[in-house]
């Protein structure tokens, strides 16, 4: 595998977690917001990642590795019933119904989804200073 390919590699990484990021920052933002309909109310979304191998040419590896978004999954549990009867968004029976998002697994997350997209600039700053002492070497 050509040292190129690193970067393409930990450049999908960047982007999957780059996608994580936002997600999770979607999700915070929308952790207080009420409905009067649960079925309505914002749901929690994750990134669901897939690896992807290069295809294989004649048993020689074509090329590298990334990961990608293979989509973006709604959370399916159900959203938390509130007893709020003089909101205005209250249903028939007082109840206003909440987003199912933990905020604490939600910064867990966001913490983890740092540190992750954090490895990935290492690994190509790792590689950039390997590939500048290589080429001192001939110096």
């Amino acid at each position: 595998m050509s040292s190129f390919k690193i970067f393409d590699i930990a450049a999908s990484g960047m982007s999957a977690q780059s996608v994580r990021l936002n997600t999770t920052a979607s999700n915070l933002a929308n952790a207080e917001s009420v409905g009067g309909d649960p079925n309505k109310v914002y749901k929690a979304r994750h990134p669901v990642f897939e690896a992807v191998r290069a295809g294989l040419a004649g048993g020689k590896d074509a090329g590298g590795a990334a990961v990608r978004v293979r989509n973006i999954a709604e959370d399916s549990a159900p959203a938390i019933a509130r007893y709020e009867p003089g909101n205005p968004l209250a249903d028939t029976n007082g109840y206003v119904y909440a987003p199912n998002v933990n905020a604490v697994e939600e910064m867990v997350d966001m913490i983890s989804a740092s540190r992750s997209y954090q490895n990935n600039v290492e690994v190509m700053n790792t590689v950039k200073e390997m590939m500048l002492a290589t080429l001192r070497l001939g110096q």
